[in-house]
Order: C-alpha cells, then sequence, then structure tokens
C-alpha cells in the first residue's frame, strides 16, 4: 500500500503527535546529564527515567549496559544519549515494521481491540487507504452489540466510497461475516473489514464468539481471515501489554495498530511491545484525520521517540 502522505509532512505529525513522550525523556536526559558526570548512581537515575517512559525495563537496562561499557564517565551530550537512544530503539522496531500486504482475494482481515481504543476508526481509516490505492471495499459491522459502532461504520462507508455490511443491534456476528464473506466472493471485493466486539470482562465469552466467527468464515473462505490486526490506544500505557497477551490468546493477532500516539507521553510502550511479542506493526496513528494513520516505520519513529530533529 502506498501512503500519498507527502514524508515531510507525515514526519512533522509524527514527531508533533510524540512531542509529550520525547519531551519528557529529552528533559529527564538533559537534566541528567549535564549536571554531572555518567557514574552509576546517574546511569541508575536514566535507567527508571526510561522505564518511566514505558519503553521497558529489559530495554532501559540494555541502554544503561551500552552506555556503561562505552566508558561516558567523563561526560556525555544529550545528543550523543538521544542518539544512541534512538538507534537502539530502531534496533528493536526494525524487525517489526512489515506492511500488510494483500495476499488472497477477497483479502480477509479481523479487527480486534477494546472498546474505545479507536478500533472503529482504524478501520475507517484503513478503508479511506485501500479505496485510495483503488481497491474494491467492504465494512462488516461485527461488532453488533454497540448500535454506536454499527452506525460509525456506516458513516465510514459512505465517506469513503466502501460497501458496509449489517444488520441490527444484537444479531449474529458469525452469520454476518458468514454473508459478508459470500458477497465478497461474489462481487469481486478485495479487502474486507470485520470489525469485532471489544469486551475484555469475559475472556471466556470474547473468546469463543471470536472462534466461531473465525469457524464460519472458513466455510466460505478456508484461508480467513488473512490477517487479524490488534488495535491499541497508546495512552493505556502498560496495560496495552495485558491487551496484547489477552487478544494474541484470544484470537491469535497477527499484526499490530497502535493509535492516539499524540494523545500521550506514553509512546514508548510501543517498544516494550515489540521487544516482549516480536509482532508486526502495521500502522500507527497520531491523529483524528485520515491522513493520521500511516506505515509504521522504525527509524522515523525512533527518531521521534527520542526528540531528534530532522
Amino acid at each position: 500500500m502506498n501512503d500519498s502522505t507527502p514524508k515531510t509532512s507525515w514526519w512533522k505529525r509524527l514527531s508533533s503527535g510524540l512531542k509529550r513522550t520525547s519531551a519528557n525523556l529529552g528533559g529527564a536526559i538533559g537534566d541528567l546529564v549535564t549536571k554531572r558526570k555518567l557514574d552509576a548512581d546517574t546511569l541508575e537515575e536514566l535507567e527508571s527515567e526510561l522505564i518511566r517512559a514505558d519503553l521497558g525495563p529489559a530495554f532501559a537496562s540494555r541502554i544503561t549496559t551500552v552506555l556503561r561499557e562505552a566508558r561516558y564517565e567523563k561526560g556525555i551530550a544529550p545528543e550523543e544519549v538521544r542518539a544512541l537512544l534512538a538507534g537502539e530503539i530502531e534496533k528493536v522496531l526494525a524487525p517489526v515494521a512489515q506492511p500488510l500486504e494483500i495476499t488472497a482475494t477477497p483479502f480477509v482481515v479481523l479487527v480486534s481491540g477494546v472498546n474505545g481504543s479507536g478500533k472503529t476508526t482504524t478501520i475507517g481509516k484503513l478503508a479511506a487507504k485501500f479505496r485510495a490505492d483503488g481497491k474494491k471495499v467492504m465494512l462488516v459491522a461485527g461488532d453488533t452489540f454497540r448500535a454506536a459502532a454499527i452506525e460509525q461504520l456506516k458513516i465510514w462507508g459512505e465517506r469513503t466510497g466502501a460497501a458496509v455490511m449489517a444488520r441490527a443491534p444484537g444479531s449474529d456476528p458469525a452469520s454476518l461475516a458468514f454473508e459478508a464473506i459470500t458477497a465478497a466472493r461474489a462481487d469481486g471485493t478485495q479487502v474486507v473489514l470485520v470489525d469485532t466486539a471489544g469486551r475484555l470482562q469475559n475472556r471466556a465469552e470474547l473468546m469463543s464468539e471470536l472462534e466461531k466467527m473465525v469457524r464460519v468464515m472458513r466455510k466460505v473462505e478456508p484461508t480467513a481471515p488473512h490477517a487479524v490486526l490488534l488495535v491499541l490506544d497508546a495512552t493505556v500505557g502498560q496495560n496495552a501489554l495485558n491487551q496484547v497477551e489477552v487478544f494474541g490468546k484470544t484470537a491469535g493477532v497477527t499484526g499490530l495498530v497502535m493509535t492516539k500516539l499524540d494523545g500521550t507521553a506514553r509512546g514508548g510502550i510501543l517498544v516494550a511491545i515489540a521487544e516482549r511479542f516480536k509482532l508486526p506493526v502495521h500502522f500507527i496513528g497520531v491523529g483524528e484525520g485520515v491522513d493520521d494513520l500511516a506505515p509504521f516505520t522504525a527509524r522515523d519513529f525512533a527518531r521521534a521517540v527520542a526528540g531528534i530533529e530532522d
């Protein structure tokens, strides 16, 4: 998929969106390394600041180890620490920065995530991207328990020119998915984006519902779903790790989309998630606009978190 947004414009939005994360980190780095030499106490404080930024204990420990082994006891400029930080973040993120590749027709994408994570909006933005690439898209309102989610998806369908398959609130989502994929096969739809319920209160119920959806889908399309995306809200910080674990087990997540990076100082959580789960990160979002969701690139993200100006 081609991102039509000019790179400079996206970089500005990304670095601006991650400003709270980079400002907190940059302030901490600046305070520590300009006030005194990089001794054991300073390194310990720096490690605490990295953990506070949700980068994760393993990553924080690695950064301080690198600094310790480089023997910077006589001092180091904040810019050097930021450059080193960006380089180490990029090493963690480069393997997971993978595009979402369309490998079948119809290409069925099951989109999961807790309510409030930006799941339905992300589906709409993905629909806009696929439509901009000239693809025939169908949206499936599989979160049948929330009337608002169904209506929101219909609005995105009108806005993007994507077909929408929806039923009355309370309908069986598995039956709806069956109908949708049957229709998509018949009319040559290339991408099917299926919304799902986001309840986490009863994991067993969520698991059985998702399993049923997948089982019924495969009666029409044996290889479906071709991708299972988990939409994560960056503002929840450490709780995002728990969501990846739960949905990984219940939904068989194949890739991640992280939203709301512009509203948090916890953007570093993506690094902790990448290090722990090694799941592909396909897209990140830094705002409400359609163009504020873009393919994930490790270098840009690493530099934006570290507060390096391009």
